[in-house]
């Protein structure tokens, strides 16, 4: 399954995908960092379509068309503000990137690509962050072969470096 999941250095509004992950917070009507790149790439319909989801609670997930961007859809999702790690901020992380897996899954998406979220300004530790994504990804992966690929798109090589050692540190647990 290692093909299965991959970690590449990128810019996530490029990537010619099924669906792109947005970083989003709970309005979803834009912000900064990933999320807004993701607006202003994808144009002025996807925050008039973002208006009318009533927002998104952290941990869940909604999804819109791609409009602009390469990609066919996004799955915006509010990652957890880490507050020292007591506050639940590890199962709403995971649960982020399993609830953006089962709406690609309901929408026929075969490839889905992530940002690391919450790792920006939400302040989540970038080395538990990746843990906590690949971990998910690979088990959401084992009981659905629907979606074929799913890669980390990572801004910068430090980003990167802590997603591809969690990657290998699975190993043969894929």
């Amino acid at each position: 399954m290692s093909e299965r999941i991959q970690v590449i250095k990128g810019d996530i509004t490029k990537q010619a995908v099924d669906a792109i992950v947005n970083a989003a917070n709970c309005s979803l009507l834009g912000g900064g960092g990933v999320d807004g790149a993701i607006h202003r790439a994808a144009g002025p319909e996807l925050l008039e379509e973002c208006r009318t989801l009533d927002g998104c609670k952290t941990g869940q997930a909604k999804i819109t068309k791609g409009y602009k961007l390469p990609a066919k859809y996004v799955i915006h999702t509010p990652g957890p503000i880490w507050r020292g790690g007591q506050r639940n901020e590890v199962d709403l992380l995971s649960s982020c990137y399993e609830n953006c897996l089962k709406l690609a899954s309901r929408h026929g998406c075969a490839t889905v690509d992530f940002p690391s979220i919450s790792t920006g300004v939400y302040h989540f530790p970038l080395e538990k962050a990746s843990v906590i994504a690949i971990t998910t990804i690979a088990e959401y992966l084992k009981k659905h072969k629907e979606i074929q690929r799913v890669r980390m798109v990572c801004f910068d090589d430090r980003t990167k470096d802590f997603y591809q050692r969690a990657l290998d540190d699975l190993g043969e647990d894929l």
